[in-house]
């Protein structure tokens, strides 16, 4: 194992303690992955809590679900994070979690889309509802086929969120807007209503996003964007 993979291990199993405290998940919930180069993916292990997840714990699988090393079985969930990958050549992570006030968005099969939050429709979008799919099983992955080129995250119909970005730290941050998104839209609800973003508005915020999105932690020594 080179030094890199090494350092992606530990990020993975902080970003899976994060989720663990933050009770997104709970019991053996959730699962975490991101890519290894071209053709593998480190995912975490079936049945261990993601609060006491260790980086020995991990698995390494190819594209089509192999285990190419570890001593655990990976995810149970493992087709559904390939799934994305699959879709998405420029995902670098997934993270599933059951968030709650997101899952009982997912249990009402509401998704997250009026355009209310500045901060959601500039670095998230809506949110669709997959339709119900038995649990480790090809259903899911299938589930969210129809939503992966579009969307950067989808509820689970009656089970969680799924989420994915860039790197692991897009698809968490992401998975936590997803839960803040969905406890703000029930406030909402609980008031009555909202007034929803205009189409320039949300136009505007999204010219906003790719410009600060080029300008983060890019900007090059002596030279203006």
């Amino acid at each position: 194992m080179d030094h890199t993979e090494l350092v992606l291990r530990e990020e993975l199993c902080r970003a899976a303690q994060l989720l663990y405290q933050r009770g997104y998940v709970v019991g053996h919930d959730g699962n975490l992955s991101l890519r290894l180069g071209e053709d593998r993916i480190l995912i975490t292990p079936s049945g261990v809590s993601k609060g006491r997840l260790e980086p020995d714990m991990l698995v390494v699988c190819d594209l089509e679900g192999r285990v190419r090393s570890g001593e655990r079985y990976p995810s149970s969930e493992t087709a559904m994070h390939l799934l994305v990958y699959k879709e998405r050549p420029d995902a670098g992570a997934v993270v599933h979690a059951h968030p709650p006030m997101a899952t009982a968005f997912a249990i009402r099969r509401t998704p997250l889309r009026e355009p209310y939050l500045t901060e959601t429709v500039s670095g998230l979008g809506e949110v669709p509802v997959a339709p119900f799919a038995m649990p480790s099983t090809q259903e899911v992955p299938e589930s969210i086929r129809p939503f992966a080129a579009h969307h950067s995250a989808v509820l689970l119909a009656n089970h969680g969120a799924l989420a994915w970005g860039r790197d692991l730290w897009e698809a968490f941050d992401r998975m936590e807007t997803v839960e803040q998104t969905a406890k703000i839209y029930a406030w909402v609800q609980l008031l009555g209503g909202g007034v929803e973003l205009t189409r320039e508005q949300t136009q505007g915020l999204l010219a906003l996003s790719g410009r600060y999105e080029r300008l983060a932690g890019r900007r090059e020594p002596g030279k203006e964007d």
